[in-house]
């Protein structure tokens, strides 16, 4: 039996509102705003990615995997609560200061991601080839740009804590093991394009150059 990676990334990403909830009650944090503010952030990102599941899929994710590797994808996808459970089973309250960063570093992920990924739905939609203006004209990966930002901001809420190190390392093993491969699969499929080439050399790989 094979099965959709969309169904397991949907099904994780869908439910992280309710499982932060859940934790929130379970361990009486109802009165901590940081609890809340992590709330609003990473529920509203597993919300706006199950929409952008549906209204503009991406085609990645299309493909069906085995049971045991959709099962990994899913354990590895549970790692990415670990600041819900640091936040609510310790009772930490970030500063001002760190929530406010946290928050304009989501804001700015989720620009990033969600419009450059519709750019490319809109774009493969109606035409093919290698897409070099918006979001693509200063990096070739501006969604997991946008992503990077996303889960930094999760990350940024439990800075002050003595856990930080925790979801440090899940971001950045999954970067190494699963973002930095796919970004280069991905360059390696549109390098059959002529063009690409010259366009390699003009951008940044994922960092988009602001000047």
């Amino acid at each position: 039996m094979r099965i959709k990676q969309k169904y397991m990334i949907d099904f994780a990403k869908g439910v992280t509102w309710l499982l932060v909830l859940y934790l929130i009650y379970y361990y009486n944090q109802a009165d901590n705003l940081t609890a809340w503010v992590y709330f609003c952030l990473h529920g509203s990102y597993g919300i706006m990615w199950v929409l952008k599941s549906y209204i503009f899929p991406d085609k990645t994710w299309e493909s069906k995997v085995g049971i045991p590797y959709a099962l990994l994808i899913l354990i590895g996808l549970v790692l990415y609560w670990a600041p819900a459970y640091i936040i609510t089973s310790s009772g930490h309250q970030a500063s001002l200061k760190i929530i406010v960063l946290a928050i304009c570093t989501f804001s700015i992920g989720v620009f990033y991601h969600f419009a450059s990924d519709m750019q490319k739905f809109i774009f493969l939609r109606y035409q093919s080839g290698l897409i070099t203006d918006g979001f693509w004209k200063q990096c070739r990966h501006p969604n997991y740009f946008g992503e990077l930002l996303i889960y930094l901001s999760f990350v940024i809420m439990v800075i002050e804590t003595p856990l930080w190190w925790l979801p440090t390392v899940i971001l950045t093993l999954f970067i190494i093991a699963v973002w930095i491969p796919n970004m280069i699969k991905i360059d390696k499929s549109l390098s059959r394009f002529e063009e690409h080439k010259s366009y390699k050399e003009k951008t940044a790989f994922i960092i988009p150059y602001i000047l």
